[in-house]
């Protein structure tokens, strides 16, 4: 009787000893998989802009400032200098206003360069839609301006300076490509794909019983 209790008792020693070396191993295995997990992809950045346009005098707007930013919005300057954020309904009004007047053909950014600063320049509707920001506000109105060589002068001169111009142009450029080289990054890290590969050569038995070795060999 003794003989058999000792006996179950080895075996409930080994087994024990057996559940610690497995949970050993899988505890190694779990930090393991743990240490080898792949770092986080960079984020593409959205294309927005942050426009700043200044009303100097009263009715004369011009862009002080853009840049690059997630959400698209339009910060108006007055004469003395206070700043306010344009409402998502101020900025809708301003852009269905305007493509009413691109429609109607009355609209200062499809007039000659020449006759709209004689004029006094664009109003604040029109120097928002020249602005980086416009294709993300107006696109519906951008397309119907897309081709206008008029546009496209007028554009040029809503700006407070040609170093404005070329700031914020060069800006947007540099945040395409980053956009671009994250983009292509990820394209070529080959997530969620596997390399083709083919054997230099195979054996396959054919019905007879004989095997045949087919490759690229020949």
């Amino acid at each position: 009787m003794n003989r058999h209790i000792k006996k179950i008792s080895n075996y409930a020693m080994i087994g024990g000893m057996s559940v610690l070396v497995i949970a050993s191993i899988t505890g190694c295995g779990e930090d393991s998989s743990t240490q080898q997990q792949p770092s986080e992809k960079p984020a593409i950045q959205k294309e927005g802009a942050t426009v700043t346009i200044e009303e100097k005098p009263v009715g004369t707007f011009k862009i002080i400032d853009e840049v690059p930013s997630v959400n698209s919005r339009v910060i108006l300057r007055d004469e003395n200098g206070t700043e306010r954020i344009l409402s998502q309904a101020e900025i809708d009004k301003l852009v269905k206003e305007e493509e009413a007047k691109v429609d109607a053909g009355t609209s200062d950014l499809t007039k000659k360069p020449d006759e709209v600063k004689e004029s006094g320049g664009l109003g604040l509707a029109g120097t928002l839609m020249a602005s980086m920001a416009a294709g993300m506000l107006g696109a519906a109105l951008m397309n119907k301006l897309s081709n206008n060589q008029n546009y496209q002068q007028n554009r040029r001169s809503s700006y407070a300076s040609p170093s404005t111009y070329s700031r914020s142009k060069s800006s947007f450029a540099k945040a395409r490509a980053n956009n671009m080289a994250i983009k292509n990054g990820q394209k070529s890290s080959g997530f969620g794909k596997r390399p083709a590969t083919r054997p230099a050569s195979s054996t396959r038995t054919s019905g007879f019983g004989k095997s045949r070795s087919s490759g690229f060999g020949g």
